[in-house]
Order: C-alpha cells, then sequence, then structure tokens
C-alpha cells in the first residue's frame, strides 16, 4: 500500500467535512468546525501550509557518500525519525463513524511505536477519549505522549492520574486550545494559564511536561518559567484564530530564545520530509504531524501509517543527502533559504 492508496481508501470512509485532499493544505475544510477546519475563515491554517512552501532547501552534494542517520532522542526515547503524531480527540464528532476515539488511538499509537516513533493524543469533553488514548499508551509499554486540554486544576489531575497509570514517558498541555468553542464558559473555568497556574501543572505531572501552542518568545519565555521541558510552536493547527502568523515564522525567534535549554518542536502544515528538513534547519528538535496521520489511520490502518511513515522519512533522508547533512546534528540554517 502505497500513501496514494491510502487517500483513495481514507475518501470513501472518512466522514463529510474532511476531504483527505492529496494536498492537506487548509483550503477545503478551511471555515469547517467540526472537522479539520477552523471556527474562522481558516486563513491561518492556510498560511501554515503555504510558508513552509516559500522555504527552499539549499541543494549541495559535493562530499563523499554517507549512510544517513535520522535517529532523535528526547526524554529517555531514542525514536527512529524527529517526528511525532499530532493529537487528534472526539474522532467521531470531526471524522464520521468508521473509527471511535479507543479504534483510532490503538491503531496509531501501537503503528507509531512499530515504526520507531511516537504519537502525541488527544482530549476531550467526553471522559472516554482520555481513558482510550492513555489505554493505548499503556498497550505500547508508555511509548506515547497524551495531550491534556487546559481545563480546570482539579479535571487536569484526573487526566494526569491515567496519564501516569499508562507509564507515559512525558504528557502534554496544548494550550492553544483555549480557543476552541467547547471550552468557552466552562464551569469551572478552562482555558489559558498563567505562569504559576502552569508552574503547578507542571510539577503535578512529574514527567517531562510539553507545552504545545507557544506562538511568541514572551510565551515560550514563561513556559520556560514554568518548568516545561519542551514547547511546541502551534497554532493549534490555524483551527483556532485567523490573522495568526505562520509556525514557520516564528519558529525561528523562538528557537533561537529557548532552544538551548529546552527541546523545541513545531507543528502547522508540516507536509513532507524536506518540511522536516526546512524545521529542523529553522531551529526545531522535531515536528508534529497531524491530519495527515488521521487521513493514514482512516485510508489504511496500521498499514496506513506505515506508509505515510515511510513516505516522510524517505523524503528527509533524500533531503538530508542532497544538501549534505548526514545526521540530525549536521542540519544547519545555511541550508535553507526564507
Amino acid at each position: 500500500m502505497n500513501y496514494n492508496d491510502v487517500l483513495k481508501t481514507a475518501r470513501t470512509c472518512i466522514g463529510n467535512y474532511c476531504k483527505a485532499c492529496t494536498i492537506c493544505n487548509g483550503i477545503a475544510c478551511k471555515n469547517s468546525l467540526p472537522g479539520p477546519g477552523a471556527k474562522g475563515v481558516g486563513d491561518t491554517a492556510i498560511r501554515n501550509y503555504q510558508k513552509w512552501q516559500e522555504i527552499r532547501v539549499n541543494m549541495d552534494t559535493l562530499f563523499a557518500p554517507q549512510s544517513v542517520d535520522t535517529s532523535l532522542t528526547l526524554f529517555g526515547q531514542t525514536f527512529q525519525y524527529p517526528f511525532f503524531a499530532g493529537p487528534v480527540g472526539a474522532v467521531n464528532l470531526h471524522y464520521g463513524d468508521k473509527l471511535n476515539d479507543m479504534s483510532y488511538n490503538e491503531i496509531l499509537v501501537s503503528a507509531c511505536k512499530e515504526n520507531g516513533i511516537a504519537a502525541f493524543t488527544g482530549d476531550g469533553t467526553d471522559p472516554r477519549v482520555m481513558e482510550s488514548a492513555t489505554a493505548a499508551i499503556a498497550n505500547a509499554d508508555g511509548r506515547g505522549i497524551p495531550t491534556v486540554k487546559p481545563w480546570n486544576l482539579d479535571l487536569i489531575r484526573e487526566k494526569v492520574k491515567l496519564a501516569h497509570k499508562a507509564g507515559a514517558f512525558a504528557v502534554a498541555m496544548d494550550i492553544d486550545a483555549a480557543g476552541l468553542p467547547f471550552l468557552k464558559n466552562m464551569t469551572p473555568p478552562a482555558g489559558g494559564k498563567s505562569v504559576a497556574e502552569l508552574r503547578q501543572i507542571s510539577d503535578l505531572v512529574g514527567v517531562p511536561f510539553i507545552v504545545k501552542g507557544v506562538m511568541t518568545v514572551n510565551g515560550a519565555l514563561k513556559a520556560k518559567e514554568a518548568g516545561a521541558s519542551a514547547i511546541v510552536v502551534s497554532n493549534h493547527g490555524g483551527r483556532v484564530l485567523d490573522q495568526c502568523p505562520a509556525t514557520a515564522e516564528v519558529l525561528p525567534e523562538i528557537a533561537a530564545a529557548v532552544g538551548s535549554e529546552m527541546k523545541v518542536l513545531v507543528d502547522g502544515g508540516i507536509r513532507s520530509g524536506t518540511d522536516i528538513f526546512k524545521a529542523l534547519a529553522l531551529g526545531a528538535h522535531g515536528v508534529l504531524i497531524c491530519r495527515p496521520f488521521v487521513t493514514a489511520v482512516f485510508g489504511g490502518e496500521k498499514e496506513g501509517v506505515k506508509s505515510y511513515i515511510d513516505k516522510l522519512a524517505d523524503e528527509l533522508k533524500d533531503a538530508m543527502t542532497m544538501c549534505g547533512a548526514f545526521r540530525l546534528s549536521e542540519i544547519t540554517r545555511d541550508m535553507v533559504r526564507k
């Protein structure tokens, strides 16, 4: 099964909102919620994709042939590649009836582990979303990262207990989910967090804590002050606020500010191994990709996930070879042109 086969199958069963586009660029689904789109017009998701395409790579093949090492070590775990599947929750709501959160996470988490990477899992108002996610992570010997929404502290505490029970090697919070409609006007309140509140959550987590949804240097510095071990430069896939900059635009300044002190990951419109190469050249340690992994699961289950991982890996290795980088540490800023 190749990725084109995956896309064809996904179009028959992925529901009414996602179109399983050949290029997942945010255009066809730009203002659809539920679904993979945005609560506004969706211009940020489109910009995320476009800005990666505007960055070019500097080819240099004046190197002796060498084998390519794409491995990444993060929080004591070694991964075959520097990319991860991003989190998705409420699968039935957004992507139709073929899979629910339990079946989706069981496929994704195990397939990612079997193919050398890890999956971030999602969260939702239905407690079964986190329960199924952490059950899948437990079945994968803790090789997954549960992502908790910015609920009130009591609810966060319950979710973190599930993550601990699963043996997850890290826990994330998608702080940018504060802009999602279903978090508005909740009782007790949910949404943005102060540095003091985030520090309390970081202490509660007890394992490496990843703050997802950082889009400014100031936000990165606040996450560091709160005790986060890593951040994800992310605007929630462009889903929560129109007129945001693309993640590719803010990544270099954020990485320059905190990249020597904490791990910097990035998501948003990254769709190929060449895009991954660009992100690493701009200062990221690794990347997250979400929507195409959903398509892979719906279009081919474990085989579909493997097909997409293999595609990304081959593209990344090719970009590294053609630009003269044979391990991740050799990818440098001068290998790309903005």
